[in-house]
């Protein structure tokens, strides 16, 4: 951990580290051990370590392919226990969840810091105080104390699985910044098919606690669609991934097309101008040659980074292989597309890229250049093969007159 994460997650780490541990002695040290949370517990530890065996394997997958945040069907379980346990045996429940999950699942796919799982444990402990505080100081009382069929139940519930995520939200995307120094909604708080299962789990969770105190039984009939959400997701997951680079993150060539097939159907139904820009890195071969293809991937990786930074949210950018990007510009000019063509080009030439290479030396990459092809849509072509060809010609253009340069399809006729 001290060398691998910075100082201000490090700090903050450890504060949620000592402060859950902190919370979690003081309330079962300060409260006497009633039957009730020992039953509550039991249940609830014997249905969580139940639901994650059946799930096993698709959750592993799921780690295997997840990104900076993870949602996970567990928390199932700490919103159920926000409503019947006291706040510290909600904590002593998650824990005990995670530390199963790590041992059967996480530790088997890839390697995972032990520090960042401590932390996510840490933090799942601290929403779970948050929410079984939230429905104490409510004054809606103990969920197994409420009759049925009123709505002191339905607002204990509403309120626990509420307090959790929000806490939790905010928690870990504190995390993922410190950690990572990422600022795009989608890394801090995840996917929107993300907080859909988190959504999802939260309100089943709810129902998994008015089973519990109203009819037992009812609660094996969570499990089905437990298992059926977790199994879709990871489907889901399937597909983005079969449309992903695997070195840098980016749209790989057949899903940038897909995409950027129905963004010129959009364009041609609506009559409004598509850009795109064909990049291809100068000598790229030359840096393989001298500090290694490792390096060559960390180069490739940046430059994608880079190519996001400098084009809009909306705009897709893809990785067509080797050392070839893609990058469609909806609802753009010729000339605005020129322009940002010859911006990325002057901010490939100031990129400066650390690698590490033989006997862990650092080494650092400058003096990179990139050659860029411009089309539009619809002068060049309406359909994405088309356009292709064309940023492809105006591409080769530019590698004939001397590389590091920006043509377009209108410049080069």
């Amino acid at each position: 951990m001290w060398s691998a994460a910075r100082r201000p997650w490090i700090i903050y780490a450890l504060t949620c580290d000592v402060l859950a541990v902190a919370l979690t002695a003081a309330d079962l040290t300060g409260h006497r051990i009633s039957e009730a949370d020992l039953r509550w517990f039991g249940i609830l530890l014997v249905l969580g370590i139940g639901q994650a065996e059946m799930s096993r394997r698709i959750e592993r997958v799921r780690r295997w392919m997840g990104g900076q945040t993870h949602i996970n069907v567990t928390s199932v379980w700490f919103v159920a226990g926000a409503t019947l346990l006291t706040p510290g045996w909600n904590a002593l429940l998650s824990a005990f969840l995670y530390l199963h999950i790590w041992a059967r699942v996480w530790r088997q796919v890839r390697s995972r810091p032990a520090h960042r799982v401590v932390v996510s444990t840490a933090l799942i402990m601290l929403s779970c105080f948050a929410a079984s505080y939230a429905v104490r100081a409510s004054g809606l009382g103990d969920l197994a104390d409420a009759p049925p069929s009123t709505i002191q139940g339905t607002g204990v519930v509403i309120l626990g699985a509420a307090s959790f995520e929000l806490v939790n939200l905010v928690l870990v995307a504190i995390a993922i910044y410190l950690y990572t120094e990422e600022r795009s909604v989608t890394d801090l708080l995840g996917t929107w098919a993300d907080n859909a299962l988190e959504l999802v789990t939260l309100c089943l969770g709810g129902l998994v606690a008015l089973a519990l105190v109203y009819q037992p039984f009812l609660v094996l009939l969570v499990f089905p669609p437990l298992i059926m959400l977790h199994r879709n997701v990871l489907l889901k997951q399937l597909e983005v991934a079969a449309a992903t680079d695997d070195k840098t993150g980016l749209f790989n060539a057949f899903g940038w097309r897909d995409l950027a097939s129905r963004e010129l159907a959009r364009a041609q139904r609506s009559h409004s101008a598509c850009g795109v820009l064909m990049v291809d890195l100068d000598h790229f071969k030359r840096v393989n040659d001298t500090y290694g293809h490792l390096a060559g991937d960390s180069v490739l990786r940046a430059v994608g980074e880079l190519l996001r930074a400098e084009v809009r949210d909306y705009d897709v950018v893809g990785r067509f292989g080797g050392e070839e990007f893609a990058v469609l510009l909806p609802d753009i000019t010729e000339q605005d597309s020129i322009a940002i063509a010859e911006r990325i080009r002057a901010a490939v030439m100031k990129l400066e890229v650390s690698v590490e290479i033989n006997d862990h030396r650092v080494a650092t990459i400058s003096g990179l250049s990139v050659s860029i092809g411009v089309a539009v849509c619809p002068e060049s072509g309406t359909v994405v093969d088309r356009l292709l060809l064309a940023a492809d010609t105006a591409l080769y253009k530019a590698k004939n007159d001397g590389r590091n340069t920006v043509v377009s399809v209108g410049s080069s006729v």
